[in-house]
Parts: C-alpha cells; sequence; structure tokens
C-alpha cells in the first residue's frame, strides 16, 4: 500500500503528469477521416517489414523509458519492484491526459505489460520479480507469450513442450505457433509439460525463457493477408534455471489461466472491440458508392452498430468491477467473442457493400484495402482462445449446460 502521506493528490498528480507530456510530446491532431485522404489501409493487425518492426520497438522503448523516469511508467506497481504504488485513479488519470498528445505507439509492449508482467506479479519467484518487472515496464525489454502449439491450438492442457529438471536448471524441448512479437521479444512466458504421467491439467509447469538463449529458434509465419505477424519458436535442449519457474512445480494450469484472463481483458476490452476507425470508414465507403440508398445495406449496417454498442458497455462492465477491485465474470469471454462476431459481421458487410472490388484491385481507393482486413478476421478468431472454446466457456461455466458428448472411438 502507497505511503497516503506522501501520496500526491489528483490535482497535484494532474499538474505534474501536463507538465511531463508538454515538455516531452505534441498535442494529438484531430483525428480527421476524409474519403479518398491518406492511406487507406484498413487490417486487423498492423503487417510491418523487419525494419519497420524495429523502427517501432525502438520508438516504443525510447517513449517509455522517458514515462518510467518520470514516474509514470508503472503508476499502480508496487515501489520494491519500481512501481509508483499509487491507486488505479491515478493510472486512469495518466492514460487520459497522454491519450491527448501525440506518442509512440506501444503496441510491441502490450503483451509483455498486459499479460506476462502481471504473471510474474502473481507467480514469480523474487528472482524474477527483481530481474523483469521493472525492465518490462521501463521498455528495457519485451515479452511474448508460447502457449499454443502445432497439435494442440487452443487445448492448453495438451501442451507436448518438455521440460525435465536437471539440477538447478530446466531443460526445454517442443515447438511453439502463432507467437506475436517473437521475433523482437527478450522473454517469453513458456507452458511446457513436466510430468506425463500426471493428468493433463495437473502436469504442467510454467518458465520465463530467454528468447535469446541457444536453442530458440524464431520463423515467420506467412499469413493468407500476405503479412506476417506471427511466428513459431522451437526450442532444443534450452536451458532455464530453476528460479525462473512461475508458481509451483506441475502448478503451470494455475498460471495460465492467470495469463489467460489478463490476455482475454486485453483482446476483448480494446479499442477494436467498439469497431475502431474500420467503422466509420464502412459507413464513409458506403456513402461513397451510394449503398446507403439500399434498405437492406442500411438495416446490416445499423445491426452492426447496435451490437458494437452492446459490446462497448460489456466491456464498460468488466472494467467496473475491475475498476472497484473484482474480478471480471463471464464479462471476458463474452467481450472475445463480441469482438471477433463484430469483425465478422463487418468483414461481411464490406463484402457485400464492394462485391468484385474486394478480390479485384481496380486501383480505386479505399476498395481493395478491404481485402486485407477480411482476411485477417479468421486470425482474431483463434487468438486467444479460439471462439469455439469461449463458447464452451460461456455454456458450461456461465450458463451451466452440460458437456458435449466425446466423440466415440
Amino acid at each position: 500500500m502507497a505511503d497516503t502521506a506522501a501520496q500526491p493528490s489528483e490535482e497535484e498528480f494532474r499538474t505534474e503528469a501536463l507538465e511531463f507530456l508538454e515538455a516531452n510530446a505534441r498535442p494529438r491532431p484531430p483525428e480527421k477521416l476524409v474519403f479518398g485522404e491518406g492511406s487507406d489501409e484498413v487490417s486487423v493487425l498492423p503487417e510491418r517489414t523487419p525494419d519497420e518492426d524495429a523502427r517501432e520497438v525502438a520508438e516504443a522503448k525510447d517513449w517509455a523509458a522517458r514515462v518510467f523516469d518520470a514516474g509514470f511508467g508503472w503508476i499502480t506497481g508496487p515501489a520494491e519492484y519500481g512501481g509508483r504504488g499509487l491507486p488505479g485513479s491515478y493510472q486512469r488519470l495518466y492514460s487520459a491526459l497522454e491519450a491527448k498528445y501525440d506518442t509512440p505507439s506501444q503496441a510491441p509492449r502490450m503483451i509483455g505489460l498486459g499479460m506476462i508482467a502481471p504473471t510474474i506479479l502473481a507467480h514469480g519467484t523474487e528472482v524474477a520479480k527483481r530481474a523483469y518487472l521493472r525492465r518490462l515496464w521501463r521498455g528495457d525489454i519485451i515479452a511474448c507469450q508460447l502457449f499454443s502449439e502445432p497439435s494442440n491450438g487452443s487445448d492448453l492442457a495438451g501442451v507436448q513442450t518438455r521440460a525435465v529438471r536437471d539440477g538447478d536448471e530446466w531443460v526445454l524441448n517442443g515447438q511453439k505457433v502463432w507467437t506475436s512479437g517473437a521475433q523482437y521479444s527478450d522473454i517469453g512466458e513458456i507452458l511446457c509439460r513436466s510430468d506425463p504421467d500426471l493428468p493433463k491439467h495437473k502436469g504442467l509447469s510454467a518458465f520465463l525463457v530467454d528468447m535469446n538463449a541457444p536453442g530458440v529458434e524464431v520463423r515467420p509465419l506467412r499469413q493468407m493477408t500476405g503479412g506476417a505477424s506471427f511466428n513459431e519458436v522451437f526450442f532444443t535442449d534450452v536451458r532455464v534455471p530453476a528460479d525462473h519457474l512461475l508458481g509451483d512445480v506441475n502448478g503451470g494450469w494455475t498460471v495460465a489461466l492467470t495469463t489467460l484472463m489478463n490476455e482475454r481483458a486485453a483482446i476483448g476490452g480494446g479499442g477494436a472491440a467498439a469497431g475502431g476507425g474500420a467503422t466509420r470508414r464502412l459507413l464513409d465507403l458506403m456513402v461513397h458508392l451510394g449503398a446507403t440508398a439500399d434498405p437492406l445495406l442500411r438495416q446490416a449496417y445499423a445491426d452492426l452498430w447496435i451490437h458494437l454498442q452492446v459490446a462497448r458497455w460489456n466491456n464498460e462492465r468488466a472494467l467496473s468491477k475491475i475498476r472497484a477491485g473484482q474480478l471480471p465474470g463471464p464479462e471476458l469471454s463474452i467481450a472475445k467473442l463480441s469482438l471477433t462476431e463484430n469483425m465478422r459481421r463487418t468483414a461481411e458487410l464490406a463484402a457485400q457493400v464492394l462485391g468484385p472490388r474486394i478480390t479485384a484491385d481496380s486501383g480505386e481507393w479505399g476498395t481493395y484495402a478491404w481485402s486485407r482486413y477480411l482476411l485477417g478476421v479468421p486470425g482474431m478468431r483463434v487468438a486467444g482462445g479460439t471462439d469455439e472454446v469461449m463458447r464452451n466457456i460461456v455454456a458450461e461455466r456461465v450458463l451451466g449446460l452440460p458437456k458435449d458428448a466425446p466423440p466415440r472411438a
């Protein structure tokens, strides 16, 4: 708990934050979307070249270090690990202020801060907490998540990557897939099978692994959009210190649930859940092509807009629980499903409006650009737990419905 005697008032904090932002960034210009002007890119995931990745990572790290050194990097974190120990209201205040300024994207750090850092804080050894938390929040290092495997997908209990104890180290062998940001990450949270003789959920252990260690190989995966936002990662006799174990030996399922809860909060509660700029782009496209004169297309857009508002309210419900110090319930699984369903609605309506233009590049601004969005949506239906897994969670754990009968041999 923070020392309230030394804690600034929110007004003092606001003044301090504004002084920093005004000295280090320019006010963000009003967002102005005009059909036919600027870039017409519409995509689900950013798809960059290695040089573009390196440039974005460098800019993100530089800004993170300046923010952290000024006292705004980890506002709510424990002081002993580099945080400032202030209430969540101070973080919300700073985030609202920074949003008004033009600052470098922090997208390369979001997995590390949104999923890995909270897991280290909850389950890491004292050595791991002191080694990584401050550096993650300052932007000195970047982290990725290493859960999914080629043969098991979202069935994390079926993980086959092996971890074998060897003295004061663990030796890892196996393969992970669909790992975002692995190409520029310094550490990763990996889920492994540490005891093959125990039931599936009970024989798992989680570790922090050095992504630059001997035996770690990262290979990009080419998507049908043409980009390579994800990777497959191979581990061959990779050695991990015993003090990099997260949680207990064979207690990796509990650790994974902590990470997944934070992942679904990040994915489902993000700006994309409310439609982002794609919905406005779609409306502008409909006006430009005269599609708003079609009552069926107008109705489809209205249906999309309604679903987006409901998703926003659901996310607010989850955020309200978090702000009140409660654990969110089914809202996060529903949020993730709402996100991908609304993306599907958006993509399908764009395809209806554009017709052949979405598959044949005529050179017309703002038309063929939607093809990348259309092709990117299936990837989001897999990320953070497939839609099918989310539906099972809601059906079984929220609605209390019986599990499906197992397939017959």
